[in-house]
């Protein structure tokens, strides 16, 4: 593991304090505090970034966690956090829901608003971490996602916790290999979260051709300054509100589509140790970016960090 915590450091009757610090540290500001009959938390976390996705393992004793609307103001980070569950049960609550948590399963909670974690037990889970604009761009209504329990015993919610028990146990790989394996996670956990609530249905055949039809020309040209929607329509023979609507189903624009598509060939070229040398402006340009400032305040918006500080976090593991 890149970083490791642990209660043991320090005296039990600053435990406490420690271990909120701990937590806060690693993901958001949080607050802890424990049962009445107890006065120390035991625990240790174990963390590691994949890319721009973070991984921890957490196990310690029993305490509440709360995400207040305090530390969301001192710290308003936007966030998607995933609690796997490995051993215990832990409850989350946020937006009115409640989800309870047996080994295997997982659930999603969102930063920027309130939430809780209760534990009344031992307990220990994986946690992911990713930015909220990168999974706002994967799936829609993320709003009616958080706080339902996703089984982890069958579909894609299996498939996630085995993957990340295998990334955990071993996380000494390429930052290219870093980077495809993050993108897998992220899609692996949409598929559970959309299998569970059902926020996406099946487009029609042949819409979901036209739309297929649409990103495979933008594919095409995503590295061209000059590539617009309206360019891509003509191309195709079609009106630009057919664009438009083939996107309704979509979590993004067909725009945003874009956007989204050359942020990620950016990021992937970061990882690639051909590119070691070359400056970021040029891999931007590459991509069609033509305004730096705005590439990277996009690239921060969708990854949570600069473009900078995403090469200078990966050039230890080329």
């Amino acid at each position: 593991m890149a970083d490791a915590l642990r209660t043991d450091s320090v005296d039990q009757a600053d435990s406490i304090d420690f271990w909120t610090a701990a937590v806060s540290r690693t993901y958001v500001d949080l607050d802890c505090t424990v049962p009445q009959d107890a006065s120390a938390i035991s625990g240790k976390i174990e963390s590691t970034d994949l890319a721009t996705l973070g991984l921890s393992r957490v196990a310690a004793t029993a305490q509440n966690v709360l995400r207040t609307p305090a530390g969301i103001s001192r710290t308003s980070a936007d966030y998607f956090l995933v609690s796997v569950q490995t051993s215990g049960t832990g409850i989350i609550a946020q937006d009115d829901r409640t989800a309870i948590l047996e080994p295997g399963d997982f659930a999603l909670y969102d930063s920027t608003r309130p939430y809780s974690l209760h534990f009344d037990d031992p307990f220990a889970q994986y946690v992911l971490m990713l930015p909220g604009a990168t999974l706002r761009t994967l799936v829609r209504d993320t709003n009616e996602l958080t706080a339902r329990a996703v089984s982890g015993r069958h579909g894609a919610g299996k498939l996630l916790v085995s993957m990340i028990s295998s990334i955990m146990d071993d996380v000494d790989m390429s930052a290219a290999s870093a980077e495809a394996v993050s993108q897998s996670v992220e899609y692996i956990l949409v598929a559970g979260l959309v299998g569970l609530t059902g926020v996406e249905k099946p487009a029609p055949h042949a819409a979901s051709q036209r739309l297929d039809e649409i990103k495979r020309a933008m594919t095409a040209g995503l590295r061209d300054p000059d590539l617009t929607v309206a360019k891509v329509a003509a191309a195709l023979h079609l009106s630009l509100s057919t664009v438009h609507r083939a996107f309704a189903g979509e979590p993004c624009t067909a725009s945003e589509w874009i956007w989204m598509q050359r942020l990620d060939g950016v990021k992937r070229a970061l990882c690639e140790p051909q590119n070691a040398h070359t400056t970021i402006g040029a891999l931007a340009a590459s991509w069609g970016f033509t305004d730096p400032a705005h590439f990277s305040r996009a690239f921060r918006s969708r990854f949570g960090c600069s473009p900078r500080e995403f090469r200078d976090a990966i050039e230890p593991v080329r």
